[in-house]
């Protein structure tokens, strides 16, 4: 079988052939290209030491040098290029104590974590597959290389990252894989907090992130992701819900486009009904989930060590995943929930809404989608008037509110806000003239209170 690289994987290959070297592309690359998948990383593997691959190249970087990576530059583009070694002993199930640099493919390819991903090729001999990684790419499974527990063992995010190959390959794991994994989930208290929002958010952003169903039957998302159990364990016996928490949640994770930010925002929309539950006779209620949902999110995504940017926004999209509940609103309140919202929002918001929609039961389904189809009109118009929506996009500024009179303090936001509520009750407000004169009206009004 022929495999396609690069022109400079190729080339750093046949240099360090050349020069005396073995040299291989290994691991991910190999395996997506035998599935016909573009790979991402193109990573090579050799008998030679780092030192001897810098000297090669006219532009390396030490990426992991005591690990045996150097990282070959052409222009803006790297190879990370790696000595053969024997990882030495597990302390932590994170890291090796030592490695030591080996001269053989075969003691290289046993440490790595699956069978589909310890195959190495180049184009004098082909594919080197000495643990059926073909044969597992075939049957459709993950598997580890040698024995499953000492795999976990050496790095427990491979736990994780069975699960995550499942989901982006649409795999199954193999049974004692999966035994490995149930034994040894809680290994992954020892794993970085980044590390596991990585593979978390790859499971998540695959094509089949519903195998977080598969992590948590084996126990994984009970050390990684415990909110995420309570959901699978709460029922939702009402008439807007045919599916308890967990699986509702899953189907809206599937309904999203696949962003990170939509994909987790989906997975945490009803993170707090399992808190928030309450039962009488017309069945089970979950008031006021999205406010706590909201706090809950910000707390997890935290927990992950995701950027800000990211934990506000959904944040911002947790809270607001229930607005348009009930009956519709008027232009005049969508307007001013809208404000409160932010338009920025407002897109991804009906990408939650209708796959939350489309995963409940079909009690008022179509009325549900009639109104989000009305708000999006609503939100059509506003945005086709340029109408204001916040202080921002206001007529007049702090400095035009100095200049008739008014001190640089806190009543100054105030009345800027007041003039903003004047706008949103009626757009046409929105010109410096009329703000100005409400403006001279209200302050008239404070000084003679």
């Amino acid at each position: 079988m022929k495999l396609n690289m690069p022109a400079n994987a190729r080339r750093i290959i046949h240099t360090l052939q050349e020069h005396g070297f073995e040299a291989y592309i290994v691991g991910g690359c190999v395996r997506d290209a035998i599935l016909g998948k573009e790979p991402d990383d193109w990573d090579i593997t050799t008998s030679a030491k780092p030192e001897e691959v810098k000297a090669l190249f006219r532009r390396t970087i030490d990426t992991g040098i005591e690990h045996g990576t150097v990282t070959v530059m052409f222009g803006k583009e790297g190879y990370e290029v790696t000595t053969y070694r024997v990882d030495g002993k597990y302390e932590d199930h994170r890291r090796p104590a030592a490695v030591t640099f080996t001269a053989s493919l075969l003691e290289d390819m046993k440490r790595r974590d699956f069978t589909i991903n310890a195959m190495a090729y180049n184009e004098e001999e082909g594919i080197i597959d000495h643990f059926d990684g073909i044969g597992d790419l075939q049957r459709h499974v993950i598997k580890c290389v040698g024995e499953p527990g000492e795999r976990f063992d050496e790095d427990a995010l491979r736990i994780l990252r069975a699960v995550r190959f499942a989901a982006q390959l649409d795999f199954e794991i193999e049974e004692r894989t999966q035994e490995a994994i149930r034994a040894q989930a809680v290994f992954l208290r020892d794993i970085s907090a980044e590390r596991i929002r990585v593979e978390l958010t790859k499971l998540l952003v695959s094509e089949h992130p519903n195998r977080l169903l598969t992590a948590y039957e084996l126990g994984v998302t009970a050390v990684v992701l415990p909110e995420f159990d309570k959901m699978m364990e709460t029922p939702q016996n009402n008439v807007h819900h045919m599916y308890h928490v967990g699986e509702h949640t899953l189907r809206v994770v599937e309904g999203v486009p696949a962003t990170q930010t939509l994909r987790w925002a989906a997975l945490l929309h009803d993170v707090a009904k399992p808190v928030t539950k309450t039962s009488d006779e017309k069945g089970d209620h979950f008031y006021g989930h999205n406010e706590a949902g909201a706090k809950m999110a910000r707390s997890i995504l935290a927990r992950l060590k995701f950027d800000n940017a990211t934990v506000a926004r959904v944040k911002r999209l947790v809270f607001w995943h229930d607005y348009g509940m009930g009956q519709i609103p008027s232009l005049k309140s969508f307007r001013k929930s809208l404000s409160k919202m932010g338009a920025d929002l407002f897109e991804e918001y009906v990408l939650i809404k209708r796959a939350d929609t489309l995963a409940q039961s079909p009690y008022l389904r179509q009325q549900k989608l009639d109104n989000l189809a009305k708000l999006q009109e609503y939100y059509r118009q506003i945005i086709e008037e340029d109408q204001c929506l916040n202080l921002k996009n206001l007529a007049v500024t702090g400095k035009d509110l100095i200049e008739i009179g008014m001190k640089p303090d806190k009543e100054l936001g105030a009345m800027l806000n007041y003039l903003l509520e004047c706008v949103l009750e009626n757009p046409e407000n929105n010109t410096k003239e009329i703000l100005l004169t409400l403006a001279g009206k209200k302050i008239s009004q404070l000084r003679k209170l």
